[in-house]
């Protein structure tokens, strides 16, 4: 098979550390020989150990495979000029056809993947036009996912940060994967029970409803499962997330398929701010059975900023992320409205579009409890009608 006069398609393998993808990638190279495919893998480490299995393995030499190896740093932050040249001088030799980039276990996926969808005006290189993104692969291990996901572990306590400046937390990192992918491979499938297995494989589908799932063990995967697939749209994938795809069903009358093996979600929206103390004190001490949580909170403390809280189990961010339309200057809502009309669809005279809008993905929720529990947490009547400068406000960022 050959791919001459266009595009060389591109696979790309992420997921945490240990989950496998180095065995898939080994698996793929020994048994695709119509391919002419080159790798590039990275890995944080010194010696990439990484690259040395890939290389032994893959019969590299025997199939005409180009290898390039990318070390001390990470694809998604610091070595992504550095993939750019690569991927770059790859196409330019024209000799191959196809190119497999296996990210390091702590990177994430979307920076990858905008790597081949824009033009780097300052390296004059442009992937856009002689690349093509064909696969984005997120790869689980079924085995430890729950015991990384609930370790309440940063990088930084793992010794496996970008530096000292990485604060990323586990749990974060493995739901970027999840939620970025259209092909997701639940890797070590024979290290649990069925009954483990379909319960993991309902909560992942809740948090990544769009991408084709694959389980396998040993990493033993059928190559054109992740190679020129032409699956990938980056708009899709984009917004391929559960909790988007929640917001836009919207809370009436809308069952989740997957209750009945115990796995929900639903949206809590709200017209009425919280008192910044309530929810932070909320946030922190939440139900264990909430998996995933994620939208934009209206809080008193801060009337005219929107707020953005994100949750994947202990690992929780509340940042701001814009002004509310109506704390705008009316020129400037105008001009948002005419491009975005549906901004009035749910337009309040007196506090325009300030509101709550939260998607709650979980395990035997007890919704009902939860929604008591955010209510609680709103502003009463006589908070409301007082100066709400004086509120307790814990959170001491302010937009720029």
């Amino acid at each position: 098979m050959r791919f001459l006069n266009r595009k060389i398609p591109v696979t790309v393998l992420s997921g945490y550390l240990g989950a496998g993808k180095t065995t898939i990638l080994n698996h793929v190279l020994q048994n695709e020989q119509n391919l002419r495919v080159a790798v590039i893998v990275n890995d944080m480490s010194e010696i990439n150990i990484d690259a040395s299995l890939v290389e032994k393995g893959s019969g590299i030499s025997r199939t005409e495979e180009k290898f390039v190896e990318l070390s001390n740093g990470c694809i998604c932050c610091t070595l992504r000029e550095d993939l750019l040249i690569e991927v770059q001088k790859l196409a330019e030799r024209g000799n191959i056809d196809y190119i497999v980039i296996e990210s390091t276990g702590i990177s994430e996926p979307i920076p990858v993947a905008q790597t081949f969808s824009y033009i780097d005006e300052e390296l004059g290189i442009d992937l856009t036009a002689s690349c093509s993104l064909d696969t984005m692969v997120t790869v689980v291990d079924a085995n430890r996912f729950w015991t990384d996901f609930q370790s309440g572990e940063s990088l930084l306590d793992r010794k496996e940060a970008a530096g000292e400046l990485d604060e990323r937390d586990v749990a974060d990192l493995l739901i970027d994967q999840i939620e970025f992918c259209d092909v997701l491979i639940l890797n070590k499938c024979d290290l649990v029970t069925e009954e483990q297995l379909e319960r993991l494989e309902r909560v992942l589908r809740t948090l990544q409803p769009e991408a084709k799932f694959i389980r396998i063990t040993h990493g033993e995967i059928d190559p054109h499962e992740i190679l020129n697939t032409k699956r990938f749209n980056f708009d899709r994938v984009a917004n391929s997330a559960g909790w988007l795809r929640e917001l836009e069903i919207g809370h009436e009358n809308h069952t989740p398929e997957t209750e009945e093996y115990g796995i929900s979600a639903f949206n809590y929206t709200r017209t009425m701010p919280f008192h910044p103390k309530r929810f932070k004190d909320w946030a922190e001490n939440m139900p264990l059975e909430i998996v995933r949580s994620k939208g934009i909170i209206w809080s008193a403390s801060h009337n005219d900023i929107a707020i953005l809280f994100s949750q994947a189990g202990s690992a929780i961010n509340i940042s701001p992320i814009s002004y509310w339309v109506a704390a705008l200057p009316k020129e400037q809502q105008e001009k948002i409205i005419i491009q975005n009309p549906e901004v009035m669809d749910e337009w309040d005279p007196e506090f325009g579009d300030r509101n709550t809008q939260l998607v709650i993905i979980g395990m035997d929720l007890p919704k009902d409890e939860i929604t008591k529990q955010l209510d609680k947490c709103l502003l009463t009547e006589e908070e409301f009608n007082s100066n709400w400068r004086t509120l307790e406000n814990p959170f001491s960022w302010e937009m720029r």
